[in-house]
């Protein structure tokens, strides 16, 4: 697995961001983020969010476990 942290320059860690990316599986990023989809340009303010790497999806970009079928 491999972990990022992105970390902002509030002095009480507010706008830390972490991306673990696990060997299989969904990408997992923890946080206070925004995810902006630029194609149906929406934004969502997310504290947690599975993304799917396998591409089987049917609610992409989101997991929804379809990997382990």
């Amino acid at each position: 697995m491999v972990n990022y942290s992105v970390m902002g320059n509030s002095e009480n860690n507010n706008n830390q961001v972490k991306v673990d990316i696990p060997d299989t599986g969904p990408v997992k990023v923890t946080g206070n983020f925004i995810l902006k989809d630029l194609k149906r340009k929406t934004e969502r303010s997310l504290n947690e969010v599975l993304l799917c790497r396998c591409g089987k999806s049917s609610n992409k970009p989101f997991c929804d476990e379809s990997h382990k079928r």
